[in-house]
């Protein structure tokens, strides 16, 4: 071990033992080990990592009122330092309040995404067109079937050449 690990393992009250052994006590016998339990101060440190914090329906709704029956200056702004909150979340609130109630206050975007088929858009035009053209199909053969009903009733030969004449 170098100086500054046995200084530091000194001031920790680890010394007087040798190279991480621990010490052995006299009243166990001699072959029991006790270890020295050292109390660390936890970390005053705020963690880098935190997660994101969820609001519940009900206690958006409870901010939206709260906040709606302030009347003096400066309560709406004690009000989010107290809660821990930003003005634009509360702002995102009273607006999706308004809209819906409580309902819209209801955070369902959470898990998994629908995703839309890139394509979708496409088939959907294609679909539209489709329908159109079976209509105006549909129309013309309806024309095309009256035009041969009134040209048997006239006796008239529906495509201009008369048969009559022809042996």
């Amino acid at each position: 071990m170098n100086g500054s690990s046995l200084r530091l393992r000194e001031r920790l009250g680890l010394s007087g033992s040798a190279g991480g052994e621990a010490e052995r006590s006299e009243a166990d016998g001699g072959g029991v080990i006790a270890r020295r339990s050292v109390k660390v101060a936890p970390d005053p440190e705020v963690s880098s990592v935190s997660g994101r914090r969820r609001f519940s329906a009900a206690y958006k709704a409870r901010i939206v009122r709260e906040a709606d029956g302030c009347t003096e200056p400066g309560d709406v702004g004690s009000l989010l330092r107290r809660e821990g909150l930003y003005s634009s979340s509360l702002a995102n609130w009273r607006k999706e309040y308004r809209k819906a109630g409580e309902s819209a206050l209801v955070d369902d975007k959470r898990g998994r995404k629908v995703t839309k088929n890139p394509l979708q858009g496409e088939v959907e035009k294609l679909r539209r067109d489709l329908e159109r053209t079976e209509k105006k199909l549909a129309q013309a053969e309806l024309i095309i079937d009256f035009q041969k009903n009134l040209c048997e009733i006239l006796g008239i030969c529906p495509t201009g050449v008369s048969t009559e004449g022809q042996r």
